[in-house]
């Protein structure tokens, strides 16, 4: 498995624990507002190897409880299932951040149990896929095909919009709640506007707290719990 980034310790990244982040390179959507663009095509940063990691986790043992696998997109990489089927080994719980684009590979995770937690990107509501991804051809079945996966595995797990000014509305969130109707858990994250793909958007204010809260509220007749993520 090839990582070209890693936070050794992070205390938001996996709800109730401590964990090692690990991102991995390359990626199928071209989102204007990511900001680890830098992931997104392969690279020459060195690799991190898994026997750093392994090493790592043995000495952080009782305080490092968890592991998030990140990207980039992570069902990419051909040595994502082998890598976790070795990090199932260090009794250490596995969260995986996926786009949802590739059900067949979420489907083996499932069926081999080698996640514990999925935290899944919903870009926008479907009409508005296209431009929040930078894939004109977008296929939602297969975003559809993920959600529904994901709802029925039984795992704990958070569907999460990055709200982009300009580009998500009130009215698009309400949409997005509508699609994920009795999810477990939905978060709207605060837009960052740092180092995103599209430059452009460097120069934008992120919504102020108040709407954020706004969209929450209006989302809440559709799910289970909806948090806001990343306002200060």
């Amino acid at each position: 498995m090839d990582f070209k980034g890693w936070i050794r310790t992070s205390l938001i990244e996996y709800p109730e624990h401590i964990a090692s982040v690990l991102f991995c390179s390359g990626c199928d959507f071209r989102c204007p507002m990511c900001h680890n663009a830098h992931l997104l095509l392969e690279s020459n940063t060195p690799v991190i190897e898994p026997e750093q990691i392994a090493e790592f986790v043995a000495r952080r043992r009782g305080l490092v409880d968890g592991i998030v696998i990140s990207g980039g997109e992570p069902t990419l990489r051909p040595g994502l299932i082998p890598f976790l089927q070795q990090a199932r080994s260090w009794k250490i719980d596995i969260k995986l951040d996926t786009n949802g684009y590739h059900p067949e590979v979420l489907q083996v995770l499932l069926n081999e149990k080698l996640v514990d937690y999925i935290a899944m990107d919903i870009k926008a509501p479907p009409e508005k896929y296209p431009a929040l991804t930078g894939v004109p051809a977008v296929d939602i079945n297969r975003i559809e095909k993920s959600m529904a996966l994901i709802r029925a595995s039984g795992l704990a797990y958070e569907f999460r919009t990055t709200v982009v000014p300009g580009s998500l509305s009130i009215e698009d969130i309400v949409k997005i709640a509508g699609w994920i109707q009795g999810a477990q858990c939905y978060i709207l994250q605060q837009f960052r506007p740092i180092s995103t793909l599209d430059p452009a958007l460097q120069q934008l204010s992120p919504y102020p707290r108040q709407l954020l809260y706004q969209m929450a509220n209006a989302a809440k007749p559709f799910v289970e719990l909806v948090r806001v993520r990343g306002i200060e």
